[in-house]
This record gives structure tokens, sequence and C-alpha cells, in this order.
């Protein structure tokens, strides 16, 4: 409680108020959970796409696409190693769609796969991109909003405070991300989401 009492004080009021922080940290949180969900199937749907045309409808177990992969020797994620976890453990593509980490989506946007992947296939699977950008520039800025969105997600599962981030700003990053791919999606996803209500109640 810390975090939340020394912000109230930093507020002008009693220590006591981070209660009131905390539990409105906690339920907008709760709000953010839909249109994280929402866009990582988005973006995951979005790479599959990508790659079924690049490897096939197997592309999980082709071993071109595996050998495009870094493979790491030390501490850090292994999207290999991830693969190959998930491959034993799962028969469909599918599947193994849905068990590989949020991480995995996201390195698949770094610019070792431009000219694998991206070049030919970006603006295929995410036609509401930035005309005006490369696809390169459009790739690195996919890559760092995801970033820092499996960030926010992260601290989001731990129950940590995220109330001094710019908590709009990730809503409307992940708004643009699905956009991105399907403006349709974004606009169902708006009318759903409780986050700008919640955003407007906040204590102090």
């Amino acid at each position: 409680m810390s975090t939340y009492e020394a912000k109230a004080l930093a507020e002008g009021f009693e220590a006591a108020a981070g209660l009131k922080l905390y539990a409105w940290n906690a339920r907008v949180s709760g709000t953010l959970l839909v249109p994280l969900h929402i866009c990582e199937v988005v973006i995951r749907n979005a790479v599959a796409d990508a790659l079924e045309a690049m490897h096939g409808p197997q592309w999980p177990w082709n071993p071109g696409f595996e050998r495009s992969l870094p493979r790491l020797g030390g501490p850090g994620y292994d999207a290999v190693s991830d693969l190959q976890n998930v491959r034993k453990k799962v028969a469909t593509t599918g599947q193994v769609i849905a068990e590989l980490k949020f991480v995995f989506w996201e390195k698949m946007f770094t610019s070792r796969h431009d000219h694998r992947i991206w070049n030919a296939h970006l603006r295929r699977v995410m036609p509401n991109l930035d005309d005006t950008k490369t696809i390169a520039e459009n790739r690195k800025r996919i890559f760092e909003d995801l970033n820092k969105i499996r960030l926010l997600r992260n601290r989001i599962a731990h129950h940590e405070p995220i109330f001094a981030r710019d908590l709009r700003g990730d809503f409307q990053r992940v708004q643009q991300l699905i956009a991105a791919r399907c403006e349709i999606s974004a606009s169902w996803l708006f009318v759903e989401q409780q986050v700008i209500d919640t955003l407007k109640c906040r204590p102090f």
C-alpha cells in the first residue's frame, strides 16, 4: 500500500485515501484486460496469416520457419524453445497459436523478419496502417507498441500499480493496433469497453 499512500500524501490527502486509489487501480486494470485480450488475438492472427502464406498451414512444424527464429544461448526469451515446447503439447496450428506467449508475437515484428515476411505481407495482413510510412517504419512502430502493451499486461497480471501510466494513451495504442488489422473490430471494441468511463472515476 505504500505506493498508493505516498501518492495520496503527495496530492494533499491523508494516507488512508490511498486505499481508494488502490481500489480504482484494480478496477481500471480489470477494464483494460478486455482490450488487451482482443489486441493479442488480432495480432497473433495477423502474424499467423502471414506465416501461413510463407510456410503453409502447418507453419509451426516447418523447418525453414524454425530456422528463421533467433536462438538464445543465455538468459532471455527463446522463441525456438517456446515453439518447440508448445508443439510437444498440441496437435494443430490453431492450438499452437493459442499457446504461444505474447512475446513470441511481439518478437515476430523485429527487423530480422522484414525481408522474410513483412516486405511482402505486412500491408496485406494489416491493411489500415499509415500509408505515409514505409513498411519498416510501420513494422517498427507495431513492435514498439506491442512491447509497451505487453509490459502493461504483465503489470496488471502481477497486480502492480499502473495509475502513473498514461492509460488513455495505452488504450489508444491498443485500439490503433486492432484498427490496423480490422477497423470493424476496433469500432466494436470501443462500444464494449469500459476503460474510458473508469478513467473518469479516478479518485484523485
